[in-house]
């Protein structure tokens, strides 16, 4: 099944680059119809420009941490309008509300820094680093409600060396997601991801 992917983002757009390569490598059957951002110049744009992509920037005022009211409004209507039936946030900086989630059912993912459950929320490799661990990592996950609480589907997992920053760390992580992110997607358009309650079985 060949995936209409929107894509929300609010940075420099290395994750959704990551699906983007892979579906020019015809390694994920996958088409991206939009790209959403709240940062009126976020590097995501550009990207989305290279690539011929559709992007538009969404104003989510007055709101700071959440996407509500209005903007998610307009938000739905131009992914519903694009033709989008999957949901990609890529290092988007807000949180979703109910509205959206049921929009688009159990087609909402996230890419989270963390081997979830473990360290949700912000700055979660620090959070591991501080926290004296011997292994970080990330999941793809799908959203639900709550906060990076979501059935999982993909982790990969990245060795803490002695020496690591949480920059270090950091960035040794997101080359995992640029691989966990297309894996995910390539699973759900293969139509190998069953939720069942709180769980996703690979089949």
């Amino acid at each position: 099944m060949k995936l209409k992917l929107a894509i929300l983002g609010s940075g420099s757009g290395s994750n959704m680059q990551s699906i983007v390569d892979a579906i020019e490598a015809h390694t994920l059957d996958a088409e991206i119809v939009c790209v959403l951002t709240d940062v009126p110049d976020a590097k995501i744009l550009e990207r989305a420009a290279r690539h011929h992509l559709p992007g538009r920037y969404v104003s989510c005022a007055p709101f700071r941490t959440k996407l509500d009211g209005a903007a998610q409004e307009e938000t739905i209507r131009l992914m519903r309008e694009a033709g989008a039936d999957t949901v990609v946030l890529a290092g988007f900086m807000r949180i979703v509300k109910p509205a959206l989630l049921a929009a688009f059912p159990n087609r909402v993912l996230n890419i989270h820094p963390a081997l979830l459950p473990a360290f949700p929320g912000l700055c979660s490799w620090k959070q591991a680093l501080d926290y004296g661990c011997r292994v970080a990592g990330c999941t793809v996950h799908f959203v639900d409600a709550g906060t990076d609480s979501g059935p999982i589907i993909v982790q990969k997992a990245v060795p803490i060396e002695p020496n690591d920053t949480p920059e270090t760390l950091h960035a040794r992580i997101q080359v995992q997601e640029h691989i966990a992110y297309p894996e995910a997607l390539r699973l759900l358009s293969e139509g190998r991801l069953h939720i069942q309650g709180r769980r996703v079985i690979i089949r």
